[in-house]
């Protein structure tokens, strides 16, 4: 499937919002307000026959009384409803779709017959993509763009997230507030129907804002794609990725969350590795490492320093960086040399360098410029 025409997902000019109420706590009046509010430039339609105004924005029947033909519709009807609304988009020529409406796959086989009539009549639609069903939405901080039900705009930044779980972004969005990390892209892809992982990963290798992805799994749809997409992407910026339903117990929950289909980990394992993807398996450490990777530097290598004011911490360290497979550097002469006319005669001499209990912060600061001078040190 052509991911260019993922543009018209993530660069519309103009927006339908198919079923959208008045009611603004309701996913379409978030959603709305979310588009108005985050400085969306286009135009926007309101969708819904029952409305003449939906915050006051003119309301539109269906899609063929539309004045112009948008680039993306947003469906947020009832499941038994999209099949149809799909095919009505799809004859008006809009060719990018997001689904939030819920109740396929994932409630089960009534749910899943009628995700296959969605999947059926997108197919009559060659140049249509469809992000969901069952999805947050998305959010693309540097357009202005908030096509989600979540709350507010994070900040603008080169890590690009891609989740199965919107409730996930809802947590990873209130936590990168706080933290004051931005994105490049924000994705919730639901049941993944149609545009996949690998899609995404693919579309955002050429995007110039996203130096690094996140990804939170719970199934791969199509795994020959994923790995030739992160393969390429993980060539130059890395990918890290989290994998829920690790055991058959954890895999069943996900299968009612989402649809996932229970595959064996030790498989998504060698495929993550072989993709030259970092894997992690406590979800806190994703938002650690979202802080890391949405940094300007980040590690070049395994060899670490380790720099601190007191001697305990630094042995803790080092047994912590070296049980995870890094190396405890050898600093270079010219670096020492430094330390040591910058430092109290009885600093540590050493890596892990020790620069006192009674450092004060300008002293810290300097030794820590000092060490990342050395070109022994990857971080």
């Amino acid at each position: 499937m052509p991911i260019k025409k993922l543009d018209n997902i993530f660069r519309p000019k103009r927006i339908a919002l198919i079923g959208v109420s008045g009611n603004p706590n309701s996913v379409g009046g978030i959603t709305l307000k979310n588009i108005v509010s985050g400085g969306f430039q286009g135009v926007i339609y309101p969708v819904n026959p029952k409305h003449e105004a939906v915050m006051g924005i003119p309301c539109f029947p269906d899609v063929k009384n539309l004045p112009k033909t948008p680039d993306l519709a947003v469906i947020m009807t009832e499941a038994a409803t999209v099949p149809d609304i799909i095919k009505q988009c799809g004859e008006a020529g809009i060719n990018g779709i997001i689904i939030m409406s819920a109740g396929f796959k994932e409630s089960g086989e009534k749910g899943k017959l009628l995700e296959d009539k969605v999947k059926e009549q997108a197919a009559q639609f060659p140049e249509m993509r469809v992000i969901g069903p069952n999805c947050l939405g998305i959010i693309v901080p540097r357009l202005n763009l908030n096509i989600s039900f979540a709350n507010g705009m994070p900040r603008k930044g080169h890590v690009a997230f891609i989740s199965q779980s919107g409730a996930l972004c809802t947590t990873v969005l209130d936590w990168a507030s706080q933290a004051k990390i931005g994105f490049s892209s924000f994705v919730s892809i639901g049941n993944a129907m149609d545009v996949t992982f690998g899609d995404l990963i693919d579309y955002l290798g050429q995007d110039t804002n996203t130096k690094s992805i996140i990804l939170y799994i719970e199934s791969l749809v199509n795994a020959r794609s994923f790995m030739s997409a992160a393969r390429a992407f993980a060539r130059k910026k890395p990918i890290i990725a989290y994998k829920a339903g690790r055991f058959p117990e954890s895999a069943a929950a996900a299968a009612s969350h989402t649809g996932a289909l229970v595959s064996e980990d030790d498989i998504y394992d060698a495929v993550f590795r072989r993709a030259g993807m970092a894997r992690v398996f406590n979800i806190g450490n994703i938002f650690d490492f979202t802080d890391l990777i949405g940094r300007k530097r980040i590690p070049r290598g395994q060899r670490l320093a380790i720099v601190t004011n007191a001697g305990g911490p630094g042995v803790m360290a080092t047994d912590a960086l070296i049980a995870r497979g890094g190396k405890l550097v050898s600093l270079s002469e010219k670096t020492m040399q430094q330390l040591n006319e910058l430092l109290p005669p009885y600093w540590s001499h050493n890596n892990p360098v020790d620069v006192l209990g009674d450092a004060t912060p300008t002293r810290y600061t300097k030794a820590i410029e000092i060490v990342l001078e050395d070109d022994h040190v990857d971080a």
